[in-house]
């Protein structure tokens, strides 16, 4: 347990150098982490396709690596990052001596996000998802597009953006998944177009499932969007949180819309989880 300032990481390696590294985002409830199954699972797997050495690693002790920091740092409603760090790989720069270690494992807590009551205002991103990349669809260090995008959208004045690939379809927000609703149905793009499976968004579908609301994961573009009559972002820091402003429309969250009963959904299966609430 170290602050911030005192951590350190191997500075040759596979993940500083080249980004060879997966992270999840876990949304803490009550001082519990949410739906960890679900997200070491994603983690796994992504490190896996990026052949980052898991070894000694599970759900078990780094899920109790998580749950320990969170009693240390006294988050009682907040997220957790957990990132594997990759040491070495077929790497062009390595360092003289490796050391028995192939992974580091990085574990960071926060408060949760700030999200306005009065709902998010969305704009379009000028970037695009490549389909083509190897590293569709995994949550890697490669971050820095999504970065850059949410940062144009900030300087905009706007909170979020939607981003499509390079077919003009709608893939999701920069660091969240995208719902809207057009006469009672659900929407929300399919992985094909890029998105990421984030562990919220499937949450999110079971419940609109369980309460008989219609959900078609399919392949959109923005004049699909822009008919829209409700739109929402779901992701681990978010939790549901309604767009209020999109394309010159604004929209408002009512009791007994999709939103607000899909948001209440996931509030209530927060409170219910035996390991408290969760991208």
């Amino acid at each position: 347990m170290l602050e911030a300032t005192k951590a350190r990481v191997a500075p040759v390696s596979s993940a500083m150098l080249y980004g060879r590294g997966v992270f999840t985002t876990v949304a803490i409830y009550n001082s519990k982490p949410f739906l960890w199954p679900e997200h070491w699972r994603r983690l796994e797997d992504h490190a896996e396709r990026l052949k980052i050495d898991c070894a000694g690693a599970n759900e078990r002790n780094v899920g109790e690596a998580v749950r320990k920091l969170v009693a240390v740092n006294q988050v009682r409603n907040g997220r957790a990052r957990v990132i594997l760090l990759a040491r070495s790989g077929r790497d062009v720069w390595k360092p003289k001596k490796e050391g028995a270690r192939k992974t580091d494992l990085l574990i960071m807590t926060s408060e949760a996000q700030k999200v306005s009551t009065a709902g998010m205002s969305l704009a379009v991103s000028p970037y695009r998802f490549n389909t083509f990349s190897p590293l569709v669809g995994i949550r890697s260090l490669n971050y820095l597009e999504q970065v850059l995008s949410w940062e144009e959208a900030q300087a905009r004045d706007f909170d979020e953006a939607v981003m499509l690939n390079e077919r003009g379809e709608i893939v999701s927000a920069t660091m969240a998944n995208i719902f809207w609703v057009n006469d009672g149905t659900l929407h929300t793009p399919a992985l094909s177009t890029g998105a990421m499976a984030g562990i919220t968004r499937g949450a999110v579908i079971e419940l609109a499932a369980k309460q008989f609301i219609p959900v078609i994961e399919g392949v959109y573009e923005l004049a699909d969007l822009a008919e829209a009559d409700e739109i929402f972002l779901t992701s681990a820091s978010l939790g549901v949180a309604f767009v209020n402003t999109f394309d010159f429309r604004q929209y408002s969250i009512a009791a007994g819309n999709v939103c607000a009963r899909l948001s209440d959904a996931l509030k209530d299966l927060a409170s219910q989880s035996k390991e408290g609430p969760d991208s």
